[in-house]
């Protein structure tokens, strides 16, 4: 009667796995072919034939030597009517004299400094605030010091999307190349997350954009009162703002090779994890629907592979398991190859097979981990 019991215990837990997978592969197939295939087949719609000022806001602390190199870029956009407005935050190095020189030298670059108060706690929300309300023109346009525009048609291919319908345009902010494994992991987060987000935004569930290439209107920041409900919050400045205020009418997407911009990548495990420790902060706070959808495919994916594993290692579904498992996987690699296309990154399809199935338990740790951890809240 024990054997019996225990042979019944085991066969229902067998089935419970086998459950779990089949799920989690009807989910990870249905985000794959309803979602993330939406980028590579989306069609842009017609732009506007018109170029509305824009104010590009730029926000600094101890960005002298970034802005010595990528400024420059910004200023000699091919743009009718733009202002760049750099906002100094306490910096202790040359960032200042740097604007000062590049001011004398381009008419478009204003800036203003914030002095330092050791008294009050800051984050970058109160410098793009400062920015916002100086800027001229009603179109803005969000990037970091240490970005850089591909070519000088990045104004033109953002602001082309405004109207009177059209308030927010999310763009794509790309890591440069280098050497090693961090690289190759930071480029693949970055382009997995950016096919993620736009292909939400096309099928009209906007969540999120990213501060390195963010675009809308500044009434709309204004008139929803900015970043006051999660001001307490040294993160999201840009994907909350997104997650509050972006609509399905609303949004739009520029993803065309000459309208990304590029940024230094963090070279140490350390800094990168510091990093995101500070963007997933921000997750707990999305709308509901937003956080179901995200964590459905967070979670199905770690349970695919782990249950998908067990199943190929130790029972007579090893060969179904293994043929829908591979079947996954091909789907992976050809719906990412044709974002990677449409996000003109190369040579991250062979690493994707290797972090496609750890990123998501990474994320996880270090997610978990910066609940108890508050170092991370600090922009710079």
């Amino acid at each position: 009667m024990y054997l019996k019991e225990i042979v019944a215990g085991t066969l229902l837990h067998h089935w419970i796995v086998i459950v779990f997978f089949l799920l989690s592969f009807l989910t990870q197939m249905g985000i794959y072919l309803f979602v993330f295939l939406r980028l590579p087949l989306h069609k842009q719609k017609k732009k506007s034939s018109g170029t509305p000022g824009i104010s590009v806001i730029i926000c600094a602390k101890n960005e002298e030597k970034n802005l010595e190199k990528h400024l420059p870029l910004i200023l000699q956009q091919d743009y009718p009517e733009f202002e760049v407005v750099v906002v100094n935050d306490s910096s202790t190095d040359d960032t200042e004299q740097v604007l000062i020189r590049l001011a004398a030298q381009f008419k478009q670059l204003r800036y203003t400094s914030i002095p330092a108060n050791d008294k009050h706690m800051r984050g970058k929300k109160l410098a793009l605030t400062i920015g916002l309300k100086s800027a001229r023109h009603d179109l803005v346009l969000l990037s970091d010091a240490d970005c850089y525009p591909v070519s000088d048609q990045w104004l033109k291919r953002m602001g082309s999307h405004f109207s009177e319908e059209k308030k927010i345009v999310l763009g794509y902010g790309a890591y440069e190349r280098k050497k090693g494994l961090l690289n190759l992991l930071i480029r693949y987060e970055t382009t997995f997350t950016a096919i993620q987000y736009l292909s939400y935004a096309i099928i009209g569930k906007p969540y999120m954009g990213v501060g390195r290439n963010l675009a809308y209107h500044k009434a709309l920041f204004f008139d929803n009162k900015g970043f006051a409900g999660h001001y307490h919050l040294l993160s999201g400045d840009d994907d909350l703002f997104v997650n509050e205020n972006a609509t399905k009418t609303n949004s739009a997407v520029e993803f065309s090779p000459e309208s990304h911009t590029r940024s230094l990548p963090e070279t140490t495990f350390r800094a990168w994890i510091k990093q995101k420790k500070r963007h997933l902060s921000a997750g707990s706070f999305y709308r509901t629907g937003s956080r179901i959808r995200l964590a459905s495919e967070w979670v199905s994916r770690i349970i695919l592979y782990i249950t998908g594993i067990w199943l190929c290692s130790s029972s007579n579904w090893a060969l179904p398991a293994g043929i829908l498992l591979g079947l996954i996987l091909v789907t992976h690699l050809i719906v990412f190859k044709l974002g990677m296309s449409r996000l003109d990154e190369k040579y991250l399809l062979l690493p994707s097979l290797l972090f496609d199935p750890i990123l998501p338990l990474f994320l996880g740790v270090i997610w978990f981990s910066g609940r108890f951890d508050k170092k991370y809240q600090t922009w710079r």
